[in-house]
């Protein structure tokens, strides 16, 4: 449990808390317009602009041998920057709803396919809905751990976490297969709670997708190079491993450091929406690093703020947070954000220390686990 102190709130300062923060979010939606739209098709022509260099350089790379090192390390730079662009910047904010105001049909958070073998459909669900709805909160959210870590002393132990070291490097580098398979919650067959057929069916969208990402990548443009086929085929494997990591280092920042907290299920039984911002707070982590950190990790780096208003375009995020950081001080709560290095190693430090037997420190309850402060949601 974070050992930071968070000023106890009154029912009627947790009332005005929730009153500040939904008004911000309600003056960021009164002024979307143009300016957000220009953001979001320039992110989308970058996508498409260094992923073609990213490509044209592999293929560079391959037929010319004075220049393949060079030209292959480029053509893997640039891929890999246009799928880290396309998953952290476009696909996961357009899936959200941000941009569905614009009315494109190519934006639209019900439609949107992203490039990674994960179908979007499973992620509205696991992430948008599940997620974003009990964050951190224990038996529901299916985030913490994903199902193969021990991230919090509050999580059981098992023989198995002994592993999760190993199991943690291995997880980043096929993080997107990761994504791909949480739907299915495998450990359901395991546990004799599903059959074999079941999951043959739910599994069916997801192996379609798999199979068209992996012909994509790893069939179609390595054979457009002909005879330099694995060049070409290594560059598109290690730009989706890169993209795979960096995902999973910001996911993991904005969620796992020391100063993130896990709620029980009580929490939520009757949670207005002040103690819903309380516990977004509690359980996120932002990071510091300017405008390239804010584009490069979708803005997430201001995770803070994509838990409170994940339906606010992102690129709004930065401008946001001198506001939450002002509402937060003013009622005592702490605003956790930190260095990519220093939330990353706390990151670390959880995975290694709670791979053995732990036991969680005093429980602070949020003030929505008592009943004199239960507030109408």
């Amino acid at each position: 449990m974070s050992s930071v102190h968070n000023r106890a709130l009154s029912p009627a300062e947790l009332q005005a808390f929730g009153d500040e923060l939904d008004a911000l979010r309600a003056r960021q939606l009164a002024t979307l317009g143009a300016r957000d739209a220009r953001y979001i098709r320039r992110v989308v022509a970058a996508v498409r602009w260094t992923g073609v260099a990213g490509r044209a350089l592999l293929f560079l790379g391959a037929f010319v041998h004075s220049v393949l090192i060079p030209a292959w390390i480029a053509g893997v730079v640039m891929l890999a920057l246009s799928k880290i662009l396309e998953n952290m910047e476009l696909a996961h904010n357009v899936i959200h709803g941000q941009y569905d105001w614009m009315g494109d049909p190519q934006l639209q958070g019900s439609t949107y396919e992203w490039d990674i073998v994960g179908t979007a459909d499973a992620w509205r669900k696991t992430h948008n809905f599940r997620h974003h709805t009990y964050t951190n909160v224990r038996g529901l959210d299916d985030d913490i751990g994903y199902g193969l870590l021990r991230i919090f002393p509050e999580q059981r132990w098992r023989p198995f976490y002994l592993m999760q070291p190993v199991v943690a490097v291995v997880f980043a580098l096929l993080f997107e297969w990761g994504i791909a398979i949480q739907d299915l919650r495998l450990g359901r067959v395991f546990a004799g709670k599903m059959t074999l057929k079941q999951l043959g069916k739910q599994f069916r969208p997801v192996g379609r997708k798999m199979g068209k990402q992996m012909f994509k990548d790893y069939l179609l443009f390595p054979a457009l190079a002909g005879p330099f086929f694995l060049p070409v085929l290594l560059g598109n494997v290690v730009a989706n491993l890169i993209r795979n990591v960096w995902t999973y280092v910001i996911i993991f920042c904005g969620h796992f450091t020391a100063e993130a907290e896990t709620f029980p299920k009580e929490c939520v039984r009757d949670e207005s929406r002040g103690h819903w911002y309380l516990r977004q707070l509690r359980g996120s982590s932002n990071l510091t690093g300017g405008k390239l950190m804010n584009v490069m990790s979708g803005n997430l780096s201001h995770q803070i703020e994509h838990h409170f208003y994940p339906d606010i375009p992102a690129n709004r995020y930065a401008a946001i947070a001198v506001d939450v950081k002002e509402i937060c001080a003013r009622y005592g709560q702490h605003y956790n954000t930190g260095s990519l290095p220093r939330q990353f190693g706390q990151v670390m430090w959880r995975i290694v220390r709670h791979a053995f037997p732990s036991k969680p420190g005093r429980v602070r309850a949020l003030p929505a686990m008592t009943e004199a402060s239960r507030q109408p949601g």
